[in-house]
């Protein structure tokens, strides 16, 4: 039967007993660069964390490093320069003493990003002030006349700015102006140059009149011989009706609605439509783009004969780059790809034109993910830039001068973990790869203004950061800058986490996770419940690689849990094989890899405690949350699944069509908790926010439904005005532990 747990409880109540106060984590890491920061001379300031440490400049063409001042209470010498400054973003907190070293008054000014003035008061001859800031934000220092003496930026390093008569004046703005008001001029006294103005483009010509039906945009061509108009099939209304039941301004519930397109709707469709500048359509067959889920990347040759675009078949199967020609209204393939399962669109499409001739193409055809030169004349594959059983997760950067790309790769050390994000620079024309990253961890490049130099921070979830500073031509090492320390943490009591690869389903691949235990559990070797947190989503991979002083799951492990991660097959980044068996499965989740990598952790592990095993998750991994007690009870017991999307056809279109396919098909209802509810052992706590626009809460409404029908016991908690991820909230999740602690450490759970 239905459990539905009604009463008014105070959230303080659901937790367990207090915990003792946890020292302050973040403040007992010690890192001599833990932020980096490139100045436009090409110097590099190392900023640390933790304690009362240093900044250090270095020298990278040198390797000189001089010290700065303390991070807290060092100053570091500004002078007012005569160059207007505006305020770039920054977050950094920092402070500027301004020292009025002059004869006179003088007044200070902040100065917004759009070059607005505040005034923060004058400052009196010899008198000196501290003045709180951001790095980044600029101010301005005006005589008792108005006229400007000089800017200075706020620096991640407190700064000391000595006001006299050094800089030479510039004319003040006209006057200080309100926030929102236009960016000031200033004075005729001495205007600033103004630069030329480019030549006024010609005047575009009126749209033939049978193009004048179509909506924007509007794609002319160069030399304005032909325009690009769209035909547009508008998508279907699917509105999602969701109850506010307890609005603060009312007494009655208020309905939302939203329009919420789920899998096999109509969706939106355009083609496009091609005229030429005398008023006559050019006729242009649709049999290459006849379906599409999208067309994007629309362009004009330069010579304005051909038009390039995308096209997105609808149901991610086939994707092509696609060429116009203006004259003739024929279409030919420039690059194309196929799939018997789903090209992963949004992860693995990127395309970079070189003028008109060339086109880098990102692609998996050969099981990998990896990047091809085009010939676009001749539609065919110059070169395959990169090649190997690794993946390009990103392209940094692209030199068309020297031909040269830096990319963001993963897995191309064979003996590191292949989740570890690399960096390499390579040749469009050779091939040949540099390797601008080593260390056996994942890392993160500071580039220097000119990209001679950069800073590699790397790091794993069991070695904290190390700061390398290497050469932009072969990714030589300079010197290393620092490494983090973590000795004080540790003896604090906090705990290491664990990396755990082992075998998965098919005995051969290895699947990667991470183990979480109690602080100050190091040395305790009693059995205990274990939790996983689970998320599945094909789109991505989950499990932490770099070094986190506090990850989300240790907030469990502090109820006295063991904490695990695990990303199983079917997720991304791992090749083209390994990431299908998602397609039209998301049922899978990768739990069978998750349990053979449980029971392997487990063997060498005796504090895993394998006979209480729960596993919690939201949205798609609140769907792979109760999967786990359909399909696997004999290891998983206990599930909290939050705003789970438990059936395909429920959840948004795009996500779902993508790992599903269209049309919508049986594979469907294969994957769903709501057909498969009567399956159910265990317990399960199912959490939902009634006003959640991301999954359909009628989702969760929905399996409860199924588990009344087949009289399984279930609890069930509606969180009024909360949207998605309603288990994070403060009572959500204090619901959460409840659950998880009633029945994993409080009683032997049934199976």
């Amino acid at each position: 039967m239905l459990w539905i747990t009604a009463e008014l409880l105070i959230v303080v109540a659901l937790v367990a007993a207090p915990q003792s106060p946890q020292p302050d984590w973040e403040s007992l890491l010690r890192d001599p660069a833990a932020d980096v920061r490139w100045n436009a001379d090409g110097t590099l300031w190392l900023l640390p964390r933790g304690g009362d440490g240093t900044v250090v400049e270095v020298d990278p063409r040198t390797g000189a490093r001089t010290e700065r001042g303390s991070a807290t209470t060092g100053l570091a010498e500004r002078s007012l320069v005569n160059e207007e400054l505006r305020s770039v973003r920054g977050t950094r907190q920092s402070r500027i003493r301004f020292s009025n070293e002059s004869a006179g008054v003088v007044e200070l000014l902040w100065v917004d990003t759009g070059g607005v003035r505040r005034s923060y008061g004058t400052l009196g001859a010899a008198e000196v002030r501290e003045q709180h800031t951001f790095a980044g934000h600029a101010w301005e220092v005006r005589d008792a006349s108005g006229v400007t003496l000089g800017y200075v930026r706020g620096d991640v390093l407190p700064t000391i700015v000595h006001i006299g008569a050094a800089v030479e004046k510039v004319p003040a703005p006209v006057s200080s102006v309100p926030a929102g008001a236009p960016a000031p001029q200033l004075s005729a006294e001495r205007p600033l140059a103004q630069p030329a103005l480019p030549p006024a483009p010609p005047a575009m010509p009126a749209l033939p009149a049978a193009a004048a039906n179509y909506g924007d945009p509007i794609l002319w061509a160069p030399g304005f011989g032909h325009a690009v108009v769209f035909e547009r099939v508008a998508a279907q209304d699917h509105p999602v009706h969701l109850i506010e039941s307890s609005p603060t301004d009312q007494v009655e519930p208020r309905m939302r609605t939203i329009q919420y397109l789920k899998p096999g709707d109509q969706i939106e469709q355009r083609w496009p439509r091609l005229f030429a500048r005398d008023g006559h359509e050019v006729q242009v067959s649709r049999e290459l783009f006849k379906n599409p889920w999208s067309i994007e990347e629309c362009r004009w040759s330069a010579d304005g004969a051909t038009f390039f675009f995308t096209y997105n078949q609808r149901g991610h199967q086939v994707f092509r780059q696609l060429a116009l020609d203006a004259a003739t209204g024929k279409v030919r393939i420039v690059a194309e790809e196929t799939s018997p399962t789903f090209i992963d669109y949004p992860n693995k499409i990127w395309t970079h034109w070189i003028g008109d001739e060339e086109l880098l193409w990102m692609s998996e055809r050969d099981g990998f993910n990896h990047i091809y030169l085009i010939d676009v004349a001749r539609g065919t594959v110059k070169r395959q830039v990169t090649r190997g059983a690794w993946m390009v997760r990103a392209v940094d950067s692209v030199d068309e001068a020297t031909r040269t790309l830096v990319l963001r790769v993963m897995g191309i050390d064979p003996e590191q973990d292949p989740y570890y994000e690399h960096f390499v620079r390579v040749s469009m024309d050779s091939g040949d790869v540099v390797r601008l990253t080593q260390g056996d961890g994942t890392h993160v490049l500071e580039w220097s203004p000119d990209r001679a130099f950069y800073v590699d921070t790397w790091s794993r979830v069991d070695l904290p950061p190390v700061h390398e500073l290497r050469r932009g031509a072969d990714g030589s090492l300079v010197m290393e800058l620092g490494r983090a320390d973590a000795s004080a943490m540790v003896a604090a009591g906090w705990t290491w986490p664990e990396r755990c690869a082992s075998v998965g389903r098919d005995g051969a691949t290895q699947v990667y996770g991470v183990i979480w235990r109690p602080c100050g559990s190091a040395n305790d070797s009693s059995p205990r419940a274990v939790l996983e947190d689970i998320y599945a989503g094909p789109h991505d991979y989950f499990v932490p690689k770099a070094f986190a002083v506090w990850n989300s799951e240790r907030n469990l492990t502090q109820a006295g849990f063991v904490v695990v991660q695990v990303d199983g097959m079917g997720t991304n980044w791992r090749g083209k094989a390994f990431h299908d068996v998602c397609w039209k499965n998301l049922k899978d989740a990768g739990l069978p890899d998750h349990v053979a990598w449980l029971r392997a952790a487990a063997a060498t592990r005796p504090w895993m405690d394998l006979s209480r095993v729960g596993i919690y998750g939201g949205s798609a991994g609140g769907q792979s949350a109760m999967r786990a007690l359909l399909d696997f009870p004999d290891v998983y017991s206990v599930a909290v699944a939050d705003c789970g999307c438990h059936d395909n056809r429920m959840d948004k279109i795009w996500w779902n069509e993508l790992w599903m396919g269209w049309p919508v098909d049986e594979s469907y209802q294969r994957s769903s908790n709501v057909v498969d509810a009567a399956k159910l052992q265990g317990k399960l706590m199912l959490i939902v926010g009634e006003l959640d626009e991301n999954v359909d809460p009628a989702s969760t409404l929905q399996v409860s439904a199924a588990l009344v029908r087949a009289g399984k016991d279930h609890e069930l908690v509606v969180v009024p005005g909360a949207g998605h991820g309603s288990a994070e909230t403060a009572y959500g999740s204090a619901k959460r532990l409840e659950f998880l602690k009633r029945y994993l450490q409080s009683e032997v759970p049934s199976k």
